[in-house]
């Protein structure tokens, strides 16, 4: 697998074409695979903000723009089973920990929970 570098912020990776039929299997593989991994699509503002968010931090992410991936719906759908409502995007799993939306990113932002978490994903060194 190729890595291309999409945005200053991280990492977009192309989904590959798996073995993997259920959604959801297929997510939590996706995020096991990177320290921070968002789930995103590419004109939504809020994943605009996470993935600013994260590079002004220092982090990485790896990226999957869901709108760039033939089966992007039913891993969206996926997501908004995961999270119990109807916000899908953006996703965000650190250390293959599903973290939330944006409002539980911000959340653990401002309480200065998320740089603990970072670390100890392996994501921020200092």
């Amino acid at each position: 697998m190729q890595y291309h570098q999409a945005e200053p912020w991280g990492y977009y990776v192309p989904m590959r074409t798996s073995m993997v039929s259920d959604p959801l299997e297929k997510v939590a593989r996706l995020a096991s695979e990177s320290a921070v991994v968002v789930f995103s699509i590419s004109s939504c503002c809020m994943c605009h903000a996470v993935k600013r968010l994260f590079c002004g931090m220092g982090v990485n992410p790896t990226v999957y723009e869901l709108d760039h991936d033939p089966r992007g719906k039913e891993i969206e759908k996926a997501l908004m089973r995961l999270l119990g409502n109807s916000t899908s995007v953006p996703v965000v799993f650190i250390g293959g920990k599903l973290i939330g939306a944006m409002e539980r990113v911000m959340a653990s932002h401002i309480s200065g929970t998320l740089v603990p978490l970072l670390k100890e994903a392996g994501a921020l060194w200092l």
